[in-house]
C-alpha cells in the first residue's frame, strides 16, 4: 500500500525534468496512457466476465449436486458458497472483507490516472476484474448485501476451493511483485536500486 501512496502522490506523467500538467503533455503520451488504460479496463473486463459466466453456470448447474472429477483425483469441480477470506479464513469479517475489496478497486482507479506501463496495465486490471467479482458476490449473494457469500468451486487436490476471481487476483499480484523486483513503477519509470 506505501508503494502505491506514493505512485499516488507523483505527477501524472513520467518523471522527464519537466512538471506538465496531462493537457499540456504531447498527444503521444497521452495517447500512450489512453491505451494503457484502456487495456486494463479490457483485461478487468475480460477477467469479471469470464468469473460471472462460470460462477452463473456453477450455481446453475453444480450447486447441490456432486462434485465433478476433471483429472482423475488431481481436480475437480465442486461448488461452494465462501463467507470468508481465501481458503475460508475469517469467516465472521464478510463486511471488513468487502470494505477491503471496494477499498482496492478505488486504489486501482486512482492508480489508473499515472498508468504508462503496459505490464502494470495488465496486473492492475487482473485484480481490479478479480475484485469486482468477488465483490459482486458479496454485494449480491445470500445472506445478503454486504455479508453474501462467494461462490468457490475450483477445488485441485490437498489445496483451497477457489474460483476464476481469485485467480485473476493471485496472477496481478504476481506480476505486480515481478515487476516491483525489476524496478518498474506503473509510471513508467524504472528504479535500478
Amino acid at each position: 500500500m506505501a508503494e502505491a501512496e506514493r505512485i499516488i502522490n507523483t505527477p501524472d506523467t513520467p518523471e522527464d525534468g519537466a512538471h506538465r500538467t496531462p493537457e499540456h503533455a504531447p498527444a503521444q503520451e497521452r495517447t500512450g496512457r489512453g491505451r494503457r488504460i484502456a487495456v486494463l479496463f479490457a483485461v478487468a473486463a475480460f477477467a469479471y466476465a469470464l468469473d460471472l459466466i462460470s460462477k452463473t453456470l456453477v450455481v446453475a448447474k453444480l450447486e447441490g449436486h456432486a462434485p465433478i472429477k476433471l483429472v482423475g483425483n488431481l481436480l475437480e469441480l465442486n461448488a461452494i458458497r465462501n463467507p470468508g477470506a481465501a481458503f475460508g479464513f475469517g469467516a465472521a469479517f464478510t463486511v471488513i472483507f468487502t470494505v477491503i475489496a471496494a477499498a482496492v478497486i478505488v486504489v486501482i482507479m486512482r492508480l489508473a490516472r499515472k498508468l504508462y506501463s503496459f505490464p502494470w496495465a495488465v496486473a492492475l486490471g487482473l485484480l481490479l476484474g478479480g475484485a469486482l467479482g468477488n465483490l459482486t458476490d458479496r454485494i449480491f449473494r445470500a445472506p445478503g448485501v454486504f455479508e453474501g457469500q462467494v461462490v468457490d468451486f475450483i477445488a485441485p487436490k490437498g489445496f483451497a476451493i477457489f474460483n476464476l476471481a481469485d485467480s485473476a487476483i493471485v496472477c496481478g499480484g504476481i506480476l505486480i511483485v515481478l515487476l516491483s523486483f525489476r524496478g518498474l513503477d506503473p509510471d513508467g519509470t524504472v528504479h535500478k536500486d
